[in-house]
């Protein structure tokens, strides 16, 4: 409240709310997915001060969280081909959602689109546990192109090219550390 104002905080208690709910009471039943998507939706609108203008964005990114979510349910086990299928088609639509803009949006969510759902389409021809931590991870990592290119259709390239600079550095930590 003191650095954002009343309209972070009004962004700010229910996103508390949300990790909270998510943390301590959603995250292993059905309702999972949805809570980590809302949350990670909120998180974008407390980064942009709660702006109403930065509600399709927000919401881009809760789409991509949300298929990213329910498909690493599958991590241990494997999935069923439905299910990695289903998130590659989450992942084209949010690309065609976060689609319009300059040249280096384009590059961007093309990254996102390439990285993303090419790990995705791997654990549809083998949706073997391996396989789907691999796209569960691709999709993890997908967010920083994925929230780069959104900034950069907003006209704010330098601070598009600062969060996809992290892209590269994820990727190289993501061979030591899972990134789930």
């Amino acid at each position: 409240a003191a650095a954002g104002g009343r309209r972070a905080l009004r962004v700010a208690v229910p996103l508390a709310a949300t990790v909270w709910a998510y943390d301590f009471l959603l995250k292993e039943t059905v309702f999972g997915p949805a809570a980590m998507a809302a949350a990670r939706t909120l998180d974008v609108l407390l980064g942009a001060g709660g702006a109403r203008p930065a509600l399709a964005a927000a919401l881009t990114v809760g789409a991509h969280t949300y298929a990213v979510t329910a498909l690493s349910r599958s991590e241990v086990d494997g999935a069923k081909p439905a299910l990695p299928a289903a998130t590659l088609a989450a992942t084209a639509g949010v690309g065609i959602a976060a689609g319009r803009g300059g040249l280096l949006s384009s590059a961007l969510l093309g990254t996102y689109a390439v990285t993303t759902g090419g790990a995705q389409y791997d654990a549809v021809r083998d949706p073997a546990a391996g396989k789907v931590r691999r796209a569960v991870g691709a999709g993890i990592h997908g967010m920083i192109p994925l929230q780069a290119g959104l900034i950069a259709r907003t006209g704010a390239w330098r601070s598009a090219l600062a969060v996809a600079a992290a892209f590269p550095f994820a990727r190289a930590l993501g061979r030591k550390v899972s990134p789930t």
